[in-house]
């Protein structure tokens, strides 16, 4: 019965454990707590074509979801996604010079935003 042995403040295990995972829920988002998710913009000339109608392009962690991706996408540009479209991209074969090769596989998702609002793409 470990889980309720004293700690040295006087609670036990289990009531720490549950102190511990309140405060890490209740803390603010920053920017950096979801660098995991938004790998990086999808710079392709479809892209492009899309951020002249307040949608976005992202590669993003393959194991994230739609909710994941809103909440970076508030924490890091500041702006609110209307809706958000997420699709796996998969891996091609290739041949160059004679050497076969597979190019990446990974995720990405289509943000799309209210007018006015804007993200700066570098």
């Amino acid at each position: 019965m470990a889980i309720f042995k004293k700690t040295k403040k006087g609670k036990t295990v289990k009531e720490s454990i549950k102190a511990e995972t309140r405060a890490s829920v209740t803390s603010t988002p920053t920017p950096h707590s979801y660098a995991h998710v938004l790998l990086s913009p999808r710079v392709t000339e479809k892209a492009s074509d899309l951020s002249a109608h307040n949608a976005y392009v992202f590669n993003i962690d393959p194991r994230s979801g739609k909710k994941d991706v809103a909440a970076a996408v508030k924490a890091v540009y500041n702006v609110s996604p209307i809706s958000i479209a997420t699709m796996r991209v998969p891996g091609k074969k290739t041949n160059l010079r004679g050497r076969k090769g597979k190019t990446a596989s990974g995720k990405k998702a289509i943000v799309y935003l209210k007018k006015g609002e804007k993200i700066e793409v570098v």
